[in-house]
């Protein structure tokens, strides 16, 4: 398209954002656009954002900022805000930043085509509704060119769960599941594009009910497409760690052996005061079974330092669940208030308290890390190689258990799962050689 509008997105946080985007931009290119990796050419920045971290708002708001010379030099540049922040803010963005051109939620993007044609007509667009039309219903369909051997699939959105310290039920709104025959339909063309390996997305995944049996109904429905090598899935709440999930971890060769499975804290009594309606034996339980069944298995976690009436003796609890469980990686974080959260209202831990449980968690789990690395030492991993590293001859890719493996091989065995010996540990990854067939 010699003509084509060049569009740059920005995307933050999760995949699920990382998936929205790629849809996003399917969504626009009916109105003439390409993507551009090049902010400079772009005729529209779309911000696609993320309301999880730590002054996420503002980190937008001092982006648009940034943005500004360059719209000054270009005064018909289009630029957007899409994800979670935009349904947060919705018009305090527009009144902050008076040249936004466009404001959309998470659950509206495939009104983006209708939404140009007002910002083409020289007025402003916002829509950060909960429509009741599902918008992959109106989304293109998926008819590109050949891709990267690993996908992103949003299967579930929303969460009902309203922990104290999270606005994902408040910007992704209530769960919702896709119809199990649309994800398989979608997971097809994925794979006649060149994927072969699929993560399966949502906010709560594990709560997916869009199949009669549920997400492990799902994964044993995708196993049966053959080019389809791997399947992951995440996140997960312990919650919904169903029987039918566990038993195809032990048995579905497809499904691989790594499972994010957060528990934010080791103490029952901030669980409670998370409203997560668990306790730290229950979810040791869980690990125990999802071992049982997968010894193999390699878990990640996320936590929650220094959230408000978090004692020496919560922190402590913390660790040691850390301790039992041995995680292969995890993200660890300092808690902030998130406007209009319950925990938001709570008086927060000292910061220097926190930021103290910060660093002495995150040294035990960079330890855990690195000893789960080394151990990889000398074992054979079977790795699907993603694309060309920046030495000459190397590819990178991923083993089962999610770690990147760099390895002296040909191009021509992009998008293949192959045997490799581990023989090197890295900061945050491994190298290895092919092994001889």
């Amino acid at each position: 398209m010699a003509d084509a509008k060049k569009l740059y997105i920005k995307t933050y946080g999760c995949q699920m954002n990382v998936y929205d985007s790629e849809r996003m931009a399917e969504a626009l290119e009916g109105d003439g656009y390409e993507q551009t990796q090049d902010m400079g050419e772009a005729d529209m920045i779309l911000l696609n954002t993320c309301h999880i971290r730590e002054k996420a708002a503002e980190k937008v708001y001092s982006d648009l900022g940034r943005l500004k010379p360059l719209h000054d030099k270009k005064p018909d540049l289009k630029i957007g805000v899409a994800g979670c922040v935009a349904q947060a803010e919705g018009p305090e963005i527009m009144r902050r930043q008076p040249m936004v051109d466009l404001v959309v939620g998470p659950q509206t993007y495939h009104r983006l085509p209708e939404m140009m044609k007002e910002v083409d007509a020289g007025r402003s667009a916002l829509d950060t509704d909960f429509p009741e039309e599902d918008k992959f219903d109106h989304l293109p369909k998926r008819v590109l060119p050949a891709r990267n051997p690993s996908a992103f699939l949003t299967v579930q959105e929303g969460c009902d769960k309203f922990c104290a310290f999270c606005v994902v039920p408040y910007t992704r709104g209530a769960e919702v599941s896709r119809p199990a025959k649309r994800i398989l339909s979608e997971a097809q063309a994925l794979v006649e594009r060149g994927v072969r390996e699929i993560t399966l997305l949502g906010q709560n995944v594990n709560a997916y009910h869009g199949h009669e049996r549920g997400l492990a109904g799902l994964i044993w429905d995708l196993a049966e497409i053959d080019d389809l090598k791997r399947i992951r899935f995440t996140t997960s709440h312990p919650n919904d760690m169903d029987d039918a999930l566990i038993h195809a971890h032990g048995t579905c060769e497809k499904l691989m052996p790594y499972l994010h499975l957060p528990v934010q804290s080791g103490s029952d009594r901030i669980l409670k005061a998370m409203n997560r309606k668990h306790t730290a034996n229950q979810y040791r339980d869980i690990i125990a079974r999802i071992r049982d069944a997968r010894p193999d298995l390699m878990f990640s976690g996320d936590f929650i330092v220094g959230f408000p009436g978090e004692t020496d003796e919560d922190f402590e609890a913390t660790m040691q669940l850390v301790r039992d469980v041995h995680y292969g990686q995890a993200y660890s974080f300092k808690y902030s208030a998130r406007p209009g959260t319950p925990a938001a209202e709570k008086e927060d831990v000292p910061a220097d308290v926190a930021t103290d449980r910060l660093h002495r968690l995150q040294a035990l789990l960079t330890e855990q890390q690195y000893q789960t690395q080394a151990d990889m030492v000398g074992r054979q991993v079977n790795v699907l190689f993603e694309k060309t590293g920046r030495q000459d001859g190397q590819l990178i890719g991923k083993s089962e258990y999610l770690h990147a493996v760099h390895a002296e091989a040909s191009a021509e065995l992009i998008g293949t799962v192959q045997p490799v010996e581990v023989t090197k540990n890295m900061t945050n990854s491994l190298t290895g050689q092919l092994v001889s067939n």
